[in-house]
């Protein structure tokens, strides 16, 4: 049944003006959405009004709403948590949901058991409720290498052995008589002997190294006083082995303390939340968290992470440093408060460290979504999909195992560079990568630029040393850059077909170029090519597809045109010192590495340099010290 704004209005006479949780639904009665509200009343009626305000998604999901339900609360924190719990248990398709993803796995620590083991899970169970432990989510090279430094460190039971049923059915194994398992399958183990390892090991993964490596020093004492002395030196190693890992850790504070930093990234297309762990001032852990783009305040994100990350978090700290307020700021750190069983703030750094954390957090986010990007997000077969469709609009649906893209990047009339980035199967191919230099010419012409370098790559097709010949082409540009580079792939004698890249005013990758027409990707309409693009996900995975390919061509095109203006730079800054030529220019760098030592040399330091010579040694004196 659809109601009518008259007939929702008649309800929300009903509805009391105190805080809660309302549920939107569809005409079939599922629910597609779950807020809070510290007035329900007035946030319903801001949904039923004749012209309602919000983003495209809230606009979106207005549409859809067939019939609401109310959950009244105590307060703002009731409320907060009982959302929580019904975000985690419908998943309404119009909320910010933090979902299983098999590519980011959990280290369990079944503490649930008589005799914990140490495995890997993929998404957080219900034995979290019994006692069993969760850390991560890691990617899984991290999680093998966590697994690796336990093993090296903590004498850990690794068998298949199920305790107690098989004490002493068997003799211990290798790993007890070598010292990494204190073998509790022998049957003298006690379960509390057995479980203080276990508990140490949930130390270990919370951060908490220090406390860890003074209990072991006490252990290495008393077992030497014992004159047990096999067992004082496998402690020794372990102490090495835990102070071995927390020199290669980044302090990143003076402080002795825990926080956690979440930071933010967006390319168009997706959402990246990083999140940093400092424990005892240094960073021990990072993970990501990747979402669809679609219409998300920086800050709902950060608040739905909070709220559905943390009550699941294997330790949650005194204070997390954010990048933006939030509207709930107040609740939700009485709802950390809460889990934590002790304080929590919310904090937003204006400046000094807190800030460059923030930037940290920021910072690793961009590269963290990057390389999601690159990898084709969550699935092979959406990357596969996403390969599919961009054949049949852009290659008459060939098959497109190698994918070519170029860009140009300049500063100016100087520094002209242009990269050729190639994937595979989807997949990026570094090693096959290419770059080129271009002539400095009085005007910068973008479409003179594409041909020359499309000309030169396609001028080697009989070259190993480029790899095959692609099977699509993709430029960064529009209609007139592909027609450009259609014009040299037809002077050619060559069947390549070629598509464009373009963005929209906020530099996002925002649809396909085809020499006649432009494919909107970032809207519901498609034009003539409706009828090949009607699925959303199939849109958002292609959408995918084309900014990783535009972002790697621009990054590889940008950083070969900064490594040219820096040669640059540094020429010139040598090239007007008389009696200085190449040869000596090239002793002064290899001696002294940057212009800005050679600039702060003393004369003396310049005499040190071999073969420059007192004269050239003056002169580059008297050039940087004019003052002088």
């Amino acid at each position: 049944m659809q109601f009518s704004n008259e007939q929702f209005d008649a309800r929300l006479d009903l509805v009391q003006q105190s805080p809660g949780v309302y549920l939107m639904k569809d005409a079939s009665g599922s629910i597609i959405y779950v807020g809070k509200a510290v007035n329900l009343r007035a946030r319903l009626r801001s949904y039923f009004t004749k012209h309602p305000q919000g983003t495209a998604k809230v606009l979106a999901m207005i549409s859809h709403i067939s019939d609401f339900d109310t959950i009244y609360c105590a307060n703002e924190l009731e409320a907060l948590i009982l959302e929580s719990t019904l975000i985690k248990q419908h998943q309404p398709r119009y909320n910010i949901l933090l979902r299983d993803d098999r590519d980011y796995p959990y280290i369990k620590v079944t503490l649930n058991e008589t005799y914990p083991r140490v495995v890997k899970a993929f998404r957080i169970g219900r034995d979290a409720d019994a006692g069993a432990r969760y850390f991560g989510p890691y990617l899984s090279g991290d999680v093998f290498r966590a697994i690796r430094a336990l093993r090296s460190i903590f004498p850990m039971k690794t068998c298949r052995r199920v305790l107690p049923r098989d004490i002493g059915k068997e003799r211990p194994c290798l790993n007890y008589h070598i010292g990494r398992c204190i073998g509790p399958c022998k049957g003298d183990v006690s379960v509390e002997d057995y479980r203080t390892v276990m508990v140490s090991i949930c130390r270990f993964l919370e951060g908490h190294y220090k406390g860890l490596v003074d209990s072991l020093k006490d252990q290495m004492k008393q077992a030497s006083e014992a004159m047990a002395f096999e067992q004082a030196a496998s402690i020794r190693d372990r102490i090495q082995a835990l102070e071995k890992l927390m020199e290669k850790q980044q302090v990143v504070t003076n402080k002795d303390e825990d926080r956690d930093v979440l930071g933010l990234a967006r390319n168009g297309s997706e959402i990246a939340l990083q999140k940093l762990e400092i424990r005892q001032g240094r960073l021990v852990a990072a993970a990501a968290v990747f979402w669809p783009e679609n219409d998300q305040t920086d800050a709902d994100v950060l608040s739905a992470f909070i709220s559905q990350h943390y009550p699941a978090a294997a330790l949650i700290p005194p204070r997390i440093l954010l990048s933006e307020s939030l509207e709930d700021h107040d609740a939700l750190e009485a709802f950390l408060s809460r889990l934590r069983n002790g304080a929590c703030r919310l904090v937003r750094p204006q400046r000094g460290n807190g800030r460059r954390l923030i930037e940290m957090a920021r910072t690793n986010a961009v590269e963290s979504l990057r390389r999601h990007t690159l990898l084709g997000g969550s699935g092979q077969t959406a990357l596969q999909e996403a390969l599919r469709l961009l054949a049949g609009l852009a290659a008459n649906d060939r098959p497109l195992h190698r994918i070519e893209a170029f860009d140009i990047s300049n500063t100016g009339q100087e520094d002209r560079a242009a990269s050729m980035v190639v994937f595979r199967d989807g997949k990026p191919q570094r090693q096959q990568y290419r770059r080129f230099r271009l002539e400095d010419r009085q005007e910068t012409d973008d479409y003179a630029a594409m041909r020359d370098v499309v000309s030169r790559r396609l001028g080697r097709l009989s070259d190993d040393a480029f790899g095959q010949a692609p099977d699509l082409i993709l430029v960064d540009g529009g209609n007139g850059h592909v027609k450009t580079v259609k014009g040299v792939v037809a002077a050619l004698g060559l069947d390549l077909p070629v598509a464009g890249m373009v963005k929209d005013k906020r530099h996002r990758t925002r649809g396909l170029a085809l020499g006649d027409r432009v494919i909107e990707l970032r809207t519901d309409s498609f034009g003539v090519d409706a009828a090949k693009v009607t699925d959303q996900a199939e849109r958002i995975g292609l959408l995918r597809l084309l900014t990783a390919i535009q972002d790697e061509a621009h990054r590889f095109a940008g950083r070969y045109r900064s490594h040219l203006q820096h040669k640059r730079q540094t020429r010139y800054s040598l090239e007007g010192i008389d009696g200085i030529g190449p040869a000596r220019r090239k002793l002064l760098l290899k001696h002294f590495s940057t212009i800005r030592r050679i600039s702060q040399a003393s004369l003396d330091d310049l005499n040190q340099v071999q073969g420059l010579g007192q004269q050239a040694a003056q002169a580059v004196y008297s050039h940087f010290h004019s003052e002088a």
